[in-house]
């Protein structure tokens, strides 16, 4: 039976996966979320330890895409997707120490966990155009990673322009020449003066805003407003857990996040049957998930730089699909609470925290306690991590619970995407990039400098679409 996908905000159309995966943001300015989720059994899960990855992520995806995607279609759109991947393990595990572990997600193409959901949401939106024979335009805002990992899923794309906006001079040079070396003709970096929320309140404000685009052209978001992108990342929670005794016994995880989606698909896994035990936040000194398990307030701050980038976010946009289930499902209650955020903070009921609470624990870390961390794990296992992988690792100490329950954290990235940091830890090695980036530094780079002014961006895509 398919599933059907319901706004957050409860006033827009209910869509099937296909209406979801091309509307992204819904009309109502709600995010699209499972009517239902699907459920495993102990069974079924114990039956899925023996699967690889393509094999595991097409018995956990095709619920959700039922009615949009044939099975064969699926398979061979996963097989396409993760067959980029450098190991074969696609998310092999690190033993750090007795049961602390870390899932190397960084093994695609783009060196960071955000390659498992768009290399696979490229496929998806292609397949789903040729068929519709539609062209589209996809805009998105990056921190650092996601836009080099959505570039690299669509650049091969032929019904897709993407325009990809990063905040100017504030992502490492390896995440910037990731994106802006990529010379496709359907690919537009735009550097915009401002901060990540900046970038993204324009995404936003795009899609719920009045249509800017030439007829004959529609808008897709690739961040993780985008349900196809959550869908996937449930995944690795599944295989990381089944190798380490699930579902038998209950694992750990400790993400490094800032807007909340790659924690939120590891509570989908646990609504889904999953044992899990314990979900950590990791975050930065940007830490308005931290302050918000703490006080119960959600509330924006002014963003500070830090070297862990892709966490420089004041506004965790997923958090909102958690507070749709934390309030009962209650639409009107979530557009309420929203329209109250737009003024800077709003408070959550002490049941809804209640509920939060138990669900997820939180630790910040600071820049100096991330750098030290990378020298401490080099020192003590010859391991090195980029510094948002080592947010995590020391969240995941600071918060162990049940020492009996392996506490995996998710190496979100490359360490060779961050080379000031690591050399900032004084481990005295440089992360070297793999053979297929080895001559980053040596290509040449197209990218456009725009103000932080939504029109001007807008009047800027309009002129640059292909046709």
């Amino acid at each position: 039976m398919a599933i059907n996908y319901i706004s957050t905000r409860g006033q827009a159309p209910n869509l099937d996966f296909e209406g979801v995966l091309l509307a992204g943001l819904a009309s109502d300015g709600g995010l699209y979320v499972p009517e239902q989720l699907p459920r495993f059994s102990r069974e079924q899960i114990l039956a899925m330890r023996a699967m690889d990855y393509p094999t595991l992520a097409f018995e956990i995806l095709q619920p959700f895409v039922e009615g949009s995607i044939e099975p064969d279609d699926l398979r061979r759109l996963i097989d396409e997707a993760y067959g980029s991947f450098r190991h074969a393990a696609i998310a092999p595990m690190y033993q750090l120490d007795n049961n602390q572990w870390v899932l190397e997600l960084f093994h695609g193409p783009t060196l960071a966990f955000k390659d498992f959901a768009l290399q696979l949401l490229g496929r998806l939106l292609d397949f789903v155009l040729e068929r519709r024979q539609e062209r589209v335009v996809i805009m998105g805002a990056t921190s650092g990673d996601t836009g080099s990992a959505a570039i690299e899923g669509c650049r091969h794309c032929r019904y897709i322009d993407i325009f990809i906006l990063h905040p100017h001079e504030r992502v490492s040079e390896v995440q910037r020449r990731q994106m802006t070396t990529v010379l496709d003709a359907n690919v537009h970096n735009l550097a915009v003066q401002g901060n990540f929320d900046d970038c993204q309140a324009m995404v936003k404000a795009s899609f719920v805003g009045p249509d800017f685009l030439p007829e004959g052209r529609s808008l897709v978001a690739v961040n993780s407003i985008n349900w196809a992108r959550i869908m996937a990342q449930i995944v690795y929670y599944f295989y990381a857990a089944l190798a380490l005794g699930g579902p038998e016994r209950p694992v750990n995880f400790s993400v490094p996040t800032g807007n909340f989606g790659d924690i939120f698909a590891g509570y989908l896994a646990r609504c889904m049957g999953l044992p899990i035990d314990q979900l950590v936040i990791a975050t930065n000194k940007n830490d308005v998930l931290h302050r918000l398990l703490a006080s119960g307030e959600y509330a924006r701050r002014s963003l500070e730089q830090s070297i862990s980038p892709s966490m420089d976010i004041t506004v965790s946009s997923n958090f909102e699909r958690l507070m749709f289930d934390l309030y009962d499902r209650d639409g009107a209650a979530i557009n309420k609470l929203m329209q109250d955020f737009d003024g800077g903070a709003i408070q959550l009921s002490d049941s809804a925290m209640a509920r939060a609470r138990d669900l997820f624990s939180s630790c910040c870390v600071s820049d100096q306690e991330t750098l030290e961390e990378i020298t401490r794990v080099w020192q003590q296992c010859g391991y090195l991590l980029d510094p948002h992988s080592a947010i995590g690792t020391l969240a995941a100490r600071a918060c162990q619970g049940n020492p009996a329950h392996p506490m995996v954290t998710l190496a979100t990235a490359h360490p060779a995407k961050f080379p000031d940091a690591v050399a900032a830890s004084g481990v005295g090695r440089e992360p070297e990039l793999p053979a297929h980036l080895a001559d980053l530094f040596d290509r040449r780079e197209e990218f456009t400098v725009l103000a932080k002014d939504l029109p001007t961006i807008q009047r800027h895509m309009v002129d640059a679409i292909t046709t």
